[in-house]
């Protein structure tokens, strides 16, 4: 006789319905047209599990390992409840490996590291309970074939300063975040990303209460035939919410940045605020960017705007420069760091933000390669 099936089996069951009915995404879905996933993932291991580890505990926070059984009741609670798309909801049927944190209420533990590694599957829950924040560092280093899928519940008057460091890689990486964050909490995620073979780091955000917000900002440096896509979805889901994005790309050789962005304030959700910005450099003529933002209004009283553009460096301020006797290409590296300074400028804490411009001028040189 088999055993009754538990929570987890019913979850990862519909997951796995889900999965059979969308299948892989191509370039022939819209919302994939720029990164042809099912041509780059011909042949690889659904099966494999990606490694993880996380740093030191500070106290506040809780660990639980999610290949364990006996799941505690606040993991029962929100494992595997926020949306999924495809890829999701293949990580969620296929993956055996992950974990879970939580940030107990009132606490303010600091900053906590994260490491993904190894090509396979793997899932993260991050719960906030009310009035406690954390920052949450982020190194993506996942090889071969790598579908990670995170998911972040952020409660009432909670802050969680994310930050997603994945460098240059010739591995196909996919991770979806789905997040949910109540009324007076903040969701802030700064990313860097130095390209893969192909690299698609997909956001659904919902702004659940009001005075919820969420910001994101990020930089692509790209050479040597990399891809990276960053997509965005963020949901006012009720009015006096805000939403930020500022996205900066360069894209040296035959290199393709690509950003997805689309804002939808649903009926009801009056006073939203919503802004996004995309941006990138093309340092070369064999260079792709493809940047789409998107709104979608069903709410009359809101602020909302957004915008998008493709350039080269400008010819009069390389020539300012080149005209006080600095050399050209030191004169087109401090164009292209100044281009990404407002982005990378977000970030608050000083030692993140200067372990991100190591990050950039390590990608820089083969960016800049024609």
């Amino acid at each position: 006789m088999n055993a009754p099936a538990t929570w987890l089996d019913e979850r990862r069951a519909e997951a796995a319905n889900r999965f059979a009915a969308l299948g892989v995404p191509h370039r022939r879905i819209e919302d994939w047209k720029y990164s042809d996933l099912k041509t780059a993932i011909e042949g690889a291991n659904d099966d494999a599990a990606a490694s993880w580890s996380v740093g030191t505990l500070p106290e506040g926070v809780e660990l639980f390992d999610l290949s364990h059984a006996n799941a505690p009741a606040w993991v029962q609670k929100h494992f595997g409840t926020l949306p999924q798309n495809a890829m999701a909801s293949a990580s969620f049927a296929h993956a055996r490996t992950g974990f879970a944190l939580r940030v107990s209420r009132d606490k303010a533990p600091g900053s906590l590291a994260v490491d993904f590694a190894a090509a396979g599957s793997a899932r993260a829950l991050i719960v906030l309970e009310e009035d406690a924040s954390l920052t949450l560092c982020e190194t993506n280093k996942a090889s071969g074939f790598s579908n990670l899928g995170v998911e972040i519940v952020i409660g009432a008057n909670a802050q969680l300063t994310h930050i997603r460091h994945a460098p240059r890689t010739d591995a196909v990486q996919v991770e979806e975040y789905a997040v949910r964050v109540a009324r007076d909490g903040t969701y802030r995620a700064h990313l860097f990303n130095g390209g893969a073979k192909l690299s698609r780091a997909e956001f659904q955000i919902a702004l659940a209460g009001e005075n919820a917000q969420a910001h994101l900002s990020g930089v692509s440096v790209l050479g040597n035939g990399a891809h990276a896509d960053v997509t965005t979805h963020v949901i006012h889901a009720v009015g006096h919410t805000q939403s930020t994005q500022l996205f900066k790309k360069v894209a040296g050789g035959k290199s393709r940045g690509v950003y997805q962005g689309r804002i939808t304030v649903e009926q009801g959700a009056d006073k939203s605020d919503s802004r996004q910005t995309a941006k990138a450099l093309l340092m070369g003529t064999r260079a792709e960017a493809d940047l789409k933002p998107e709104l979608e209004i069903f709410a009359d009283d809101v602020k909302c705007a957004h915008g998008a553009a493709v350039g080269d460096l400008d010819p009069n301020s390389l020539f300012y420069l080149r005209a006080r006797g600095i050399p050209e290409a030191e004169a087109r590296n401090m164009l292209v760091r100044a281009f990404l300074e407002e982005a990378v400028d977000e970030i608050a804490d000083e030692t993140i933000r200067a372990t991100i411009w190591e990050a950039v001028e390590d990608a820089l040189p083969k960016a800049m390669q024609p």
